[in-house]
């Protein structure tokens, strides 16, 4: 919340006490403790209506329907479920404004007149239940700011006046030194001014493989210091870091996201009024203009209105809904609410990230070329291995994978003189003879610039594919290079080929790569667009221009980073089992088993339902017609309009569970 001009907490919670707001300053959330209220608590009237209406059928089957006991306990029902609802509905009535809340309000009122409150609870208890729903989802939405605001330490370790103390990052001022251990965590953006390392700042950028820092190197906070001991001079304020950015950033994309009307609702808002005035006219007409009689015709304008009631329309919906959120469950998807079953189901366009979403998001040796057959393939991964597993570099890890993939042994071999040579590689002596691996760079210098031209093509080459390029040899001679990439999933290139034949127009890969390495990449899985080097907030305008052009818009990523532009988008999907939990909770779409297969069969599904939806609305709709047209010769009695509510009621529910039926093939 931003607030301009003078206020203080109590008043800004007394303004929001009609919501229970609770309010806590920005920067004073270290001492804010929610309170977990218990779910039987939170949902009390939803289960408080529930039971009445249990009640008030046992009543019913005891006494009999019309008994008072039974009519007090659905009564009771209505009131208490139906209160938020009725608070609303009435608002509207008066402002004139006609949404299914106005529609739910009117045809409850009708059915209590008319005696049918059986009826009336049922309706109302569903409403409830969706409601509740709704409620959760957006707690959810709260939940994935705050685990945002935990990514950062909320402390460091600072050099002031020649001491150094451990200070809350509040504390900390633009100028400081900011001493960060291997291991640790980054709590503040500054520059390296001492120091090299390799930060892991997937978080932050989506970059798969660490980053070398050095000197006069940025660095972001909430980022993963891999290596080297690092001092850095902070440059921003707490508020001003990039991770703030992000917060701010899915703060304003959630709030700026007008929420999604579900499609009942829309039709809801033209089918509402023209049901008031078609039961006002039997109602009024033929008494005025016939001389026929009010008692009659009050009557049926109040089966209308029962007719009318939209409990086949309120129950098409949710069951199609349900059905398809539990058998997308079942297929390992979670979806977060009907309104977003809905959309995906109309998606135009769909964004992906790249890191942990097209691809693994792991290194790992794709390419080794040797160059002479003196020593042996399997001795020279096993000495490779050996000088890694001896070095902190976070692309080893990929190497020593490699080595144990292949059953090689590396751990025993002995290592002598090992030593890292600052930013660009490793040497040690196995057997006498002095290894060195690292970067072309590295070898350059070392060979006088005199790099054959076989091994500078074939380093341009692994480059070009997005993959880093290590060469191992002696000071005098390259025995092989050993190419790392981040591994495209072998599922990505079908998985855009099935979107692309589901009608999908667009599919773009957004990273915060290279755009070698991007192009490389997008080309390989197949997508339409490739945007690369983007930060979380390129991301964000890149998917607001998306929407503007193409109207339903998806954002499929696994990061914090991606975190805005999951808010901002239509759809957003996040990949479950590499997934931050940041993604996991901003993302409307949770593809549970880290699977992209599972996104086509999302979309064809939504689709299903969406159709579904709209068979159920056209059938209740028609049922209602007819039972209308009996109005004309005075034939509609109650149990008639109570018949066809409930006739179309069931038969929208059977067809809403063929929905079970839609399999993941």
């Amino acid at each position: 919340m931003t607030v301009f001009g003078e206020t203080t907490i109590k008043d800004l919670e007394k303004a929001g006490a009609f919501e229970s707001l609770k309010v806590i300053p920005e920067n004073d959330q270290e001492g804010y403790e929610e309170k977990k209220e218990p779910f039987v608590l939170k949902y009390l009237n939803v289960i408080t209506a529930a039971l009445f209406v249990i009640f008030g059928y046992v009543s019913q089957s005891v006494y009999g329907e019309g008994h008072v006991f039974s009519v007090l306990l659905f009564m009771a029902s209505i009131v208490i479920g139906g209160f938020s609802l009725f608070k609303v509905g009435f608002k509207n009535l008066l402002r004139l404004q006609f949404d299914m809340k106005t529609l739910m309000t009117v045809a409850v009122i009708g059915a209590a007149i008319i005696g049918e409150w059986t009826e009336g609870a049922i309706v109302v208890i569903l409403f409830a239940i969706s409601e509740a729903l709704e409620r959760f989802s957006m707690d959810k939405a709260r939940q994935s700011i705050r685990s945002l605001m935990d990514i950062a330490p909320k402390e460091a370790l600072i050099r002031r006046d020649g001491q150094e103390m451990m200070i809350k990052v509040d504390e900390i001022e633009v100028g400081d030194i900011m001493i960060v251990k291997p291991g640790q965590k980054i709590a503040m953006d500054g520059v390296v001014r001492i120091g090299h390392s390799a930060v892991n700042q997937a978080a932050i950028t989506g970059e798969s493989v660490p980053v070398e820092k050095s000197v006069n190197d940025d660095i972001f906070a909430g980022t993963l210091n891999e290596e080297g001991l690092l001092e850095v001079e902070v440059t921003k304020r707490v508020n001003d870091t990039t991770i703030a950015k992000i917060i701010h950033l899915v703060e304003e994309a959630q709030g700026e996201r007008a929420p999604s009307q579900a499609f009942v609702d829309k039709f809801a808002k033209y089918y509402t009024p023209a049901i008031m005035v078609v039961a006002a006219l039997v109602a009024i007409v033929p008494p005025l203009l016939f001389q026929a009689s009010w008692e009659l015709w009050v009557y049926q304008g109040l089966a209308v209105l029962v007719v009318g009631c939209p409990c086949a329309l309120v129950i098409s919906t949710p069951v199609a809904i349900v059905t398809a959120i539990g058998n997308a469950a079942r297929n390992g998807i979670l979806v977060k609410g009907g309104v977003y079953l809905e959309e995906a189901g109309a998606l135009k366009a769909i964004a992906f990230d790249k890191t942990g979403t097209l691809t693994k998001g792991k290194p790992v040796v794709t390419d080794f070329i040797r160059y002479q057959d003196q020593t042996g393939e399997e001795e020279l991964l096993s000495i490779i291995a050996a000088l890694e597993y001896r070095s902190q570099h976070p692309l080893a890890s990929a190497i020593m994978t490699k080595a144990e993939q292949e059953k090689i042994p590396y751990m025993d071999i002995a290592v002598e003189k090992f030593s890292s040579i600052t930013g660009k590689g490793i040497k040690g002596i196995v057997d006498k003879t002095e290894f060195y691996i690292g970067s072309p760079s590295l070898f350059n210098e070392l060979m006088n610039g005199d790099l054959p031209s076989k091994v500078e093509e074939d380093v341009r080459t692994l480059q070009e594919q997005g993959k880093t390029a290590m060469i191992v040899g002696r000071s005098s001679e390259v025995l092989s290079i050993i190419a790392v990439a981040d591994e495209v999933r072998e599922t990505s290139q079908k998985v855009i080929k099935k979107l692309h034949d589901l009608g999908i127009k667009k599919t773009i890969m957004l990273t915060g790569d290279n755009e070698r390495t991007a192009n490389a990449i997008g080309e390989h899985v197949g997508v339409t667009d490739v945007q690369a080097e983007l930060m979380p907030e390129d991301k964000l305008e890149y998917i607001k221009r998306l929407r503007s052009e193409y109207g339903n818009v998806a954002m499929v990523g696994d990061g914090v980073n991606d975190a805005p532009a999951l808010a901002a988008s239509t759809v957003g999907i996040a990949m479950g089992g590499a997934g931050t939990d940041t993604a996991l909770e901003t993302a409307d779409v949770a593809l549970m088993g880290d699977d992209l297969t599972k996104l086509p069969y999302t979309v064809k599904l939504s689709r299903k339902a969406l159709n579904i939806i709209k068979q159920n609305i056209t059938f209740s709709l028609g049922i209602k017609l007819v039972a209308l047209l009996l109005v004309i010769p005075g034939w509609l009695t109650l149990w008639i309009a109570i018949l066809a509510d409930m006739g179309a009621t069931l038969l929208v529910t059977l067809n809403g569970l063929r929905l079970l039926r839609v399999k993941d093939k």
